[in-house]
């Protein structure tokens, strides 16, 4: 799905005004730290248009705000709690709604974190399962073609906390609920009512099974251990941040055999090249399967406690591996890996806010390392040609991509980014990938 975004017009409505003091601090006298910035107290707004067009989805349109406290400014850039809000949605009828927030000094020694998300989406990207396994092109050869794409709308519920571990210094237990339903069907939009799709041909082989075609109810139960000693959490400069997260999905609502246990691990670490200017940013994640069975609409959900983006969807896409197919590389286990030159090229003050412009070079990578209903795949085509053949009788190997973003960060804090990448394997995309929104991608 192409998407463009007038990120010149967000930008500047960004720098134009609307991050303003709740007790208008510009008319007061400023006060500033060791590195010559502004105090932030109180509250800040960081609003921003969503601006774009899709041929077959018709105009988006819509707003999306980080919401910060700084309380009496004594943390600064660290907030008391953040607010995100996002209402989008295109005129045929997609769209999202969403509402988190980070509170990691409401509670006493208590971060938490909640986010409530609907989304609607008439053109979901699908490619199949195990990545290179997959033989995801349009047998018809549709210039316009529906094949890869579905019909999906989820709403996301994730409530997590986070507790010093017996007074550790940067180590924390943490726990939290997750609640998933998602309603899964043909894509529907005009102009491809007589075009065969892949979900639909993964239905017929029973790739996809009857009882989940439609999608489900998922609960998760989701207890972790993290390590945190980043001297900042949106623009980190220095330190490392892992996370054990184990995650338990009985199958209580639907009563399909779905239950599973799955762990997840993430390893950040931010290494400073030159002072806060240059940094070496790179993570390592892992999620595999543990026991159980999951429902196919779950296995690109990356199951982690806390997150920046809005989507926690992989391999592929805007938060794992940017210009490779997004859900192109998915299976019951994933690693991926990614690595950016984070450059804050130049800093300034204006409106009475911080301002900094960055670059981030980066390089991407993934593979599938437990594949899902691998054997059915490749038993899928016995009666089938060659050219509608859905297993592609490739081996999974390492995707890969790379590419150059740009970010305006206000305060350390609210982030706008921009990613722009290209995988290296036509098999993952052959066209250059655009990624607008808010924060780093880790």
């Amino acid at each position: 799905m192409r998407k463009l975004f007038l990120f010149a017009i967000c930008a500047l409505l960004a720098v134009n005004g609307f991050s303003q003091d709740k007790q208008k601090k510009a008319k007061k006298e400023k006060t500033y730290n060791e590195k010559g910035e502004i105090i932030k107290k109180g509250w800040n707004f960081g609003p921003l248009p969503v601006v774009g067009y899709d041929a077959d989805l018709g105009f988006q349109y819509g707003l999306c705000c980080d919401i910060f406290n700084y309380g009496d400014g004594t943390r600064y850039p660290k907030y008391n709690y953040k607010f995100n809000v996002e209402a989008s949605r295109y005129t045929k009828g997609s769209g999202v709604f969403r509402f988190y927030s980070d509170m990691p000094y409401v509670v006493k020694d208590t971060k938490l974190f909640f986010d409530v998300t609907y989304f609607y989406a008439k053109k979901y990207e699908f490619f199949g399962f195990n990545g290179f396994e997959s033989n995801h092109f349009d047998p018809v050869g549709y210039e316009k073609s529906a094949y890869n794409f579905l019909n999906r709308n989820q709403f996301r519920f994730v409530g997590s906390m986070q507790r010093p571990f017996f007074n550790v210094p940067n180590l924390y237990w943490s726990a939290g609920l997750a609640y998933y339903n998602t309603k899964v069907g043909r894509v529907d939009l005009p102009g491809y009512e007589e075009q065969n799709t892949m979900y639909e041909r993964y239905v017929e082989k029973g790739l996809i099974r009857d009882n989940e075609k439609d999608g489900g109810n998922t609960t998760q139960i989701r207890l972790g251990m993290v390590y945190d000693s980043r001297d900042l959490t949106s623009d980190p400069t220095r330190g490392i941040y892992a996370e054990a997260t184990l995650v338990g999905a009985p199958d209580f609502i639907d009563k399909k055999g779905y239950s599973n246990l799955s762990l997840t691990f993430l390893w950040r670490h931010y290494v400073p090249i030159y002072r806060d200017k240059l940094t070496f940013a790179y993570r390592l994640g892992t999620q595999n399967l543990l026991a159980g069975e999951m429902p196919w609409y779950m296995i690109n959900n990356l199951n982690t406690m806390f997150f920046q983006k809005m989507y926690t969807e992989g391999l592929g896409g805007s938060v794992t591996m940017r210009g490779v197919n997004r859900n192109g590389v998915i299976g019951e286990g994933f690693t991926f890996a990614n690595a950016e030159l984070r450059w804050r090229v130049v800093g300034f003050q204006f409106i009475n806010q911080n301002w900094i412009v960055a670059l981030n070079p980066f390089f991407d990578a993934g593979l599938v390392t437990q594949t899902f209903r691998e054997e059915e795949l490749k038993s899928a085509d016995d009666q089938m040609s060659e050219q509608f053949a859905l297993y592609s009788g490739k081996k999974e190997g390492i995707h890969m991509s790379a590419g150059c973003g740009v970010k305006l960060i206000m305060n350390r804090n609210l982030i706008v980014s921009a990613d722009f990448g290209r995988a290296f394997n036509e098999l993952d995309g052959n066209k250059l990938k655009s990624f607008i929104g808010f924060n780093y991608v880790f």
